[in-house]
């Protein structure tokens, strides 16, 4: 396995249409920049190529041309780039949104796609490498929405003193890949996968006026700082999950990030000193690409890019890329915490891992039950209730033919099992 990676600014000019809130909310300063982090990886016979952006999200065409560009240029296929948002709130406008066609910054898009075309025209030397797994739970979020006994769902940002009795699902689990030096196991490179939505910096006031890459960047300032190496941050299923301490202001963004941060220096330590268990011994890459048709909600616009309207149905795409016996998975939006992890759950891969707003912006999407109960995530969705499982479906295919394809076993058995293992199952170093 050999890696590459950039890191650049992509912050845009104070005065800018903020994302996220308001659709009047103006920048009147930066508290600190906002950036795109990439990561190339090569094994040999295939590429794969993963950047992260500090944006709330993108519309779909822009997605499919930048990774068509990005493509082009590494020889490799589009699938196998994938583009995802850490889903900021703080960042410039970068969706067509019908209730303010006029805030999109199409200047600024012309710029970002130039910068990302020039960092993977010009990567750094490629570096020979190992590359560890790891994944623990880190409990830094928290679900925002509290559920009655008779299922009605309360939206907690408007109700703060339901926060202490909320007990909804909430995915806490940080993955990371962990790439090392092969002898001397020095870290080279972290990646670090958590669902929460970029919201602790975000306050009242000033707070909502800002650019800022929010706790994100605080998790890869430690990381730079204290390990000294480059690292990416991608956001999980996050579409009900925030900090515990969110709306509050940049001093929480730092304290979440840097705890996050904390947890995955943990994961270097562990993962590099038990390399039987964390080691991959095949890390070959791997790309896929499926798409499902799924309808729309009638008399319901939601949150969803103006260039859908008129249609019944739209293509979501699910896009599928692995290292070695990890994959992420790209979903069209802002997924929530139960579907994410069903994803996860139905995966052949050993971990799994969601790539947030990274096939298209396409808004909330829910489990079945959740548009029963209501609340903010369910009233604004804009697709039918059956539109999250169709999306389970779909990934866990896309799932087993890739994994298939990479690791394919003598009888033909698609499904992975674990007869071989013991009943108490700890391994050793």
């Amino acid at each position: 396995m050999k890696i590459s990676y950039f890191r650049r600014v992509i912050s845009p000019e104070v005065g800018c249409y903020i994302a996220g809130y308001g659709t009047n909310d103006v920048a009147v300063v930066k508290t600190d920049d906002l950036f795109m982090t990439g990561l190339v990886a090569d094994d040999g016979e295939k590429k794969i190529l993963i950047i992260s952006f500090d944006l709330l999200g993108l519309d779909e065409w822009y997605i499919q041309k930048v990774r068509k560009g990005c493509a082009e240029i590494l020889g490799t296929e589009p699938e196998a780039v994938l583009l995802t948002c850490t889903h900021t709130h703080t960042g410039p406008e970068t969706r067509t949104m019908r209730a303010a066609p006029d805030h999109y910054n199409q200047e600024y898009l012309d710029r970002l796609e130039e910068a990302i075309y020039e960092e993977v025209r010009n990567l750094r030397p490629y570096e020979e490498c190992e590359v560890y797994f790891y994944s623990q739970k880190v409990d830094e979020n928290r679900n925002r929405r509290y559920v009655t006994a008779c299922n009605n769902a309360t939206f907690t940002p408007h109700r703060h003193e339901v926060i202490p009795i909320v007990r909804e699902y909430a995915d806490q689990e940080l993955g990371e890949l962990i790439f090392t030096k092969p002898v001397t196991h020095e870290p080279i490179y972290l990646l670090g996968n958590y669902a929460a939505h970029p919201l602790a910096g975000h306050c009242p006031g000033l707070g909502g006026a800002k650019i800022s890459a929010d706790f994100p960047g605080a998790f890869r300032d430690y990381v730079k700082k204290e390990v000294g190496v480059e690292c990416m941050y991608m956001t999980g299923a996050a579409g009900d999950l925030v900090p515990k301490e969110d709306e509050v202001g940049g001093g929480a963004a730092r304290q979440a990030g840097e705890r996050i941060a904390h947890a995955a220096v943990w994961g270097i330590v562990d993962s590099t000193r038990n390399s039987s268990r964390f080691l991959m011994k095949d890390a070959k890459v791997g790309y896929i690409s499926k798409s499902v048709r799924v309808p729309f909600r009638k008399n319901k616009i939601g949150v969803r890019p103006a260039y859908y309207d008129g249609l019944d149905a739209v293509d979501m795409e699910i896009q599928v890329v692995s290292i070695g016996d990890i994959c992420f998975i790209g979903v069209p939006g802002e997924l929530c915490c139960e579907i994410g992890q069903e994803m996860k759950w139905h995966s052949p891969f050993r971990r799994a891992y969601i790539a947030y707003d990274a096939t298209a912006y396409l808004g909330y999407i829910g489990s079945v039950n959740m548009m029963i109960a209501g609340g903010y995530e369910a009233l604004k969705q804009s697709f039918t209730a059956r539109c999250g499982l169709s999306l389970v479906n779909t990934a866990a295919d896309a799932m087993f033919e890739l994994h298939d394809a990479l690791f394919p076993t003598e009888d033909g058995d698609r499904y992975p099992d674990c007869l071989e293992n013991p009943k108490v199952n700890i391994p050793k170093n």
